[in-house]
C-alpha cells in the first residue's frame, strides 16, 4: 500500500492569513506547491492510496503560550500563542489538498520523532511513501531519512517539495538520492494511474 506524504502543508505556513504570512516569511517557491501537489493528491485518492499529512505543532503551555525551541524562536520571532495550535485553522492542512486520511502532529523536523506516525503507517499496511511538502531541507529531509531507516520504500517529488531558497532545495534533493527515488509530480501522477 502507498501513501502520499504531505509534509507540513498547513495554513499557518501557506495561507495569506497564516502565521508565516503575518510574519513576512513567505516564498513564491513554497506558494507554488499547492497547485503542483493537487494533481498528485487527486491521482493518489483515485488509485486508493492513502493521503497522510504531517502537522508542525506548537504545543500550548500555561495561558496558551506555546513551547518554542530557542533555535526556532530566533529564526521566527513572530510566532506567538495560537500559531500552529492543534485544532486551529493555522494548524490544519490547506484546503487545496484536504482531506487527509491520516494526520500526525509533529514537534520537530522529523514527523517520526515522538509521534504516532510509524504506528499508523504500519496499521494501515503502508509500505511505500511518496513525499511532497515543506521545507525540503527541514521536515521533508528529516522525515524521509527517518522513513528510510524504518524500511519504507520512498519516492521524493523533486518539484513537489520546496524550501525558501532554490539552491538549498536543490542540494537537499541531491542529498536524498542515497535514500530515496527522486521523481517528478507528473511521474507520480502516472504511477498512481497505472
Amino acid at each position: 500500500m502507498t501513501a502520499l506524504m504531505l509534509v507540513d502543508m498547513q495554513n499557518d505556513f501557506l495561507h495569506p492569513e497564516g502565521a508565516y504570512a503575518r510574519g513576512g516569511a513567505t516564498s513564491d517557491l513554497i506558494a507554488a506547491l499547492p497547485a503542483r501537489l493537487k494533481p498528485v493528491a487527486d491521482a493518489a485518492r483515485s488509485s486508493g492510496a492513502w493521503i497522510v499529512s504531517t502537522h508542525f505543532t506548537l504545543v500550548p503551555g500555561k495561558n496558551g503560550e506555546p513551547f518554542i525551541d530557542a533555535h526556532l524562536k530566533s529564526l521566527r520571532p513572530f510566532l506567538k500563542a495560537g500559531d500552529f495550535t492543534p485544532g486551529s485553522f493555522g494548524h490544519a492542512l490547506i484546503d487545496e489538498l484536504a482531506p487527509a486520511d491520516l494526520s500526525a502532529e509533529k514537534v520537530a523536523y522529523s514527523a517520526f520523532y515522538m509521534s504516532r506516525l510509524e504506528w499508523m503507517l504500519n496499521r494501515a499496511g503502508i509500505k511505500r511513501l511518496v513525499f511532497g511538502g515543506i521545507v525540503t531541507n527541514g521536515g521533508v529531509a528529516s522525515t524521509v531519512r527517518d522513513a528510510h531507516v524504518r524500511g519504507f520504500d520512498i519516492d521524493v517529488l523533486s518539484d513537489g517539495c520546496a524550501a525558501f531558497d532554490a539552491d538549498v532545495h536543490n542540494v537537499s534533493i541531491e542529498g536524498l538520492r542515497s535514500v530515496a527515488r527522486i521523481i517528478t509530480c507528473d511521474e507520480a501522477v502516472k504511477g498512481f494511474r497505472s
